[in-house]
């Protein structure tokens, strides 16, 4: 029997704390892998998770402390009043 199934296959913490997340979504014949497919995304600090799997949601409120937050706004305002963020 085919089984689809996605896991978080890794979670990376950028320096300013925001997270690249990478899912598999492994295809299984029988018990048996015949594929795996990577996606990646990114999440700022103060992005919505509850969509997300658990462990990415518990790293979340581990690493994005208000300050950490506020720092990824100040940064988000000051690059959209730059003109290469236009």
């Amino acid at each position: 029997m085919l089984t689809k199934t996605t896991v978080t296959g890794s979670v990376e913490i950028l320096e300013d704390k925001r997270m690249q997340v990478r899912e598999d979504i492994v295809i299984n014949d029988d018990g048996k892998e015949l594929s795996r497919i990577y996606t990646r995304y990114v999440l700022n600090p103060g992005d919505i998770v509850i969509d997300k799997p658990q462990f990415v949601q518990d790293l979340s409120v581990f690493l994005w402390t208000p300050e950490v937050i506020a720092d990824w706004k100040a940064k988000e305002e000051l690059l959209s009043q730059s003109p290469l963020g236009q």
